[in-house]
């Protein structure tokens, strides 16, 4: 019986986890058009979760793989391809919300601090400029 109890709060605890983590594949989706824009991969590293573009959901008419040619100059990313590109980071975990980082919009090359939590199969991801901010509403993707 001990064994049994044991195991079922071991069982609930990863249920409980895996339903708050933010760690997996995600799609954005274009506020403006309702289009989905990317797959934005989130992972753990050093204990702080960071966020890189695999994939984009470009037009025909669209460059396939573009460059981030918005991006700061003085930024790492000026002139890098968009895919692959870390465009979340050192977000640090503060109970079930993730924050304390940044987000680049690849688009506009502006940078933004934020924050995320996760609601089911939602991941909704706030970016602050000022005391101005945007939520979006990131789905899972399997």
């Amino acid at each position: 019986m001990k064994y049994l109890f044991t195991t079922s709060i071991l069982f609930a605890s990863f249920i409980i986890y895996a339903q708050t983590s933010p760690i997996g594949k995600w799609k954005t989706i274009d506020d403006d058009t309702g289009k989905e824009k990317s797959i934005v991969e989130i992972y753990e590293k050093n204990g702080k979760y960071y966020g890189k573009i695999i994939k984009l959901f470009r037009g025909p008419n669209e460059e396939q793989d573009p460059i981030c040619d918005e991006c700061d100059e003085d930024d790492a990313r000026y002139n890098q391809k968009i895919i692959g590109m870390e465009i979340i980071t050192d977000m640090v975990k503060d109970g079930n919300e993730f924050e304390d980082g940044e987000i680049l919009d690849p688009n506009n090359g502006k940078i933004y601090t934020c924050k995320f939590w996760r609601e089911g199969d939602t991941l909704y991801l706030r970016g602050y400029w000022g005391f101005i901010y945007r939520t979006q509403e990131w789905k899972k993707y399997n």
